[in-house]
């Protein structure tokens, strides 16, 4: 890798903020108060903020001990539980980040409707919306071709200016703070949403929706100029995501009961501002909301070539995919990447697939490699690799990975099973990608018999939920 294309600390910062925080901050408030009250989004963030910790921690851990292992999240399924589950992580995660960027387009042309209603509409993608976002889609192809260390440098500019709605809604929302609104309905939401611990698993994809990225530097280690700057970057944006999400859907209900802020429409803070300081507040934070898609959809498109590039080199993705250009980019998974979102797009103008929808399923999606990380930051310290060279804080990485992946299966499960079905359903094809690839290191498809038990459960599923797709029991 040539010295140009190494990354400092801030970018890898701005790089993990910009695939966070892109379109989830946008209608936290009406996400939030459809499914919990102010105690329960409360202690949903705890978790949350706790359980991504955990992920995060075990993140750095492992990127200290097996510095060799540089395509992060597939690698380190890889290492510790064979090609098959390695390639389904990266598969998994693949299909996430690109998933995300389908929703975003959603989120865009929403946004855009604001000020073009003649042009674009509401929750439906019109031909305009359809042939902006197919430029859009082959615009960040050429900047990303252009060199990955640019389009980052160009990403800490847009989450930059980005920030300046977020900044603005806050100190806005705080100036018409009311503790007695506030603490009115504290302890007692709309009783329809349930109890504390329903209100609180209801909301984790929401949750971890806007966390999602948060292994952004582990991705893209390989471009890292200091080791250590990749635990660094990500604590660092971790805690200040987390700040500004908990202000963001709580400070909402010192000016609006619950009630009013689930009745919002998308996306709801510019709804909030447009009602305490009229049209300009709603109109500053959709151009905020733009410029942050946009730049999320960046790194995003930078993140999922990165994961099909790292898993090529690694022989766990067809070795076309390894194919770089003369600015170092991944152009051959960047095409990948591509044309899968041109493809979710065309879906999305034809079914007018809703954003929340999408985003349940890139969330559900990420679950499986997330778990995973856990299980061999387990793994290692459990069977004392590189632990004989390093023995120190052996303990506590067993009891941090333990409760990541305690973390993890909690995801799993606050999924649910309709979401699961229907991720499985885009897990299923990735076979033929994995078949390809064992051929050309000329070995089985698989290597024992859990693979195998692990392809039958998936294709399983993927069938089941065709067929409940189709006869409508499940409806996305």
């Amino acid at each position: 890798m040539k010295k140009f294309n190494k990354l400092s600390l801030v970018p890898l910062i701005f790089l993990i903020l910009g695939a966070m925080i892109g379109s989830g901050f946008s209608d936290l408030p009406a996400n939030m108060a459809k499914r919990a009250g102010s105690l329960g989004i409360l202690l949903a963030w705890v978790v949350t903020g706790a359980g991504i910790l955990t992920l995060v921690l075990v993140y750095r851990n492992l990127s200290l001990r097996k510095p060799d292992l540089n395509s992060g999240i597939a690698s380190y399924a890889r290492a510790g539980f064979g090609d098959y589950i390695g390639f389904n992580s990266a598969w998994g995660y693949w299909l996430s980040a690109v998933c995300a960027n389908a929703s975003y387009f959603v989120i865009i042309f929403n946004t855009l409707a604001y000020f073009f209603p003649e042009i674009f509409e509401r929750d439906h993608l019109t031909i305009a919306a359809f042939i902006g976002g197919t430029a859009i889609i082959w615009f960040i192809q050429y900047l990303v071709c252009k060199g990955v260390r640019r389009a980052v440098i160009l990403n800490v500019v847009v989450q930059i200016a980005k920030f300046i709605p977020i900044l603005l809604f806050l100190v806005i929302l705080l100036a018409v703070f009311n503790i007695d609104k506030f603490s009115f309905d504290f302890f007692s939401a709309d009783t329809g949403l349930g109890n504390i611990g329903t209100q609180i698993k209801s909301i984790m994809l929401v949750t971890v929706w806007v966390f999602i990225g948060i292994e952004g530097a582990i991705v893209i280690s390989e471009r890292a100029k200091i080791r250590k700057d990749i635990g660094r970057a990500t604590i660092i944006a971790m805690v200040c995501a987390l700040l500004i999400y908990m202000l963001i859907s709580l400070l909402t209900f010192g000016y609006m009961s619950q009630q009013e802020a689930a009745a919002l429409n998308t996306p709801s803070t510019a709804y909030i501002l447009e009602q305490i300081v009229g049209p300009w507040g709603a109109a500053v934070v959709n151009i905020g909301l733009v410029i942050s898609v946009l730049g999320a959809m960046l790194g995003w498109t930078i993140l999922a070539a990165e994961v099909i590039y790292m898993g090529a080199k690694d022989r766990l993705m067809p070795k076309i995919f390894a194919k770089e250009n003369r600015y170092n980019a991944p152009v051959s998974s960047l095409l990948l990447t591509n044309s899968l979102s041109q493809v979710l797009l065309i879906i999305a103008f034809l079914s007018s697939a809703a954003y929340e929808a999408i985003f349940f399923i890139s969330t559900t999606a990420i679950l499986l490699p997330y778990l995973l990380s856990g299980m061999y930051g387990m793994k290692l310290p459990i069977t004392g690799e590189t632990y004989v060279q390093k023995p120190k804080g052996r303990k506590k990485d067993i009891i941090i990975a333990t409760l990541c992946t305690i973390y993890a299966i909690w995801l799993v499960y606050a999924a649910g099973i309709e979401n699961l079905l229907v991720v499985s359903i885009l897990y299923a094809p990735g076979i033929l990608l994995y078949a390809k690839v064992r051929k050309e290191n000329s070995k089985k498809v698989f290597s024992n018999p859990f693979e195998i038990a692990l392809f039958a459960v998936i294709t399983v599923m993927a069938v089941i939920a065709a067929v409940m797709l189709i006869t409508g029991e499940i409806v996305i």
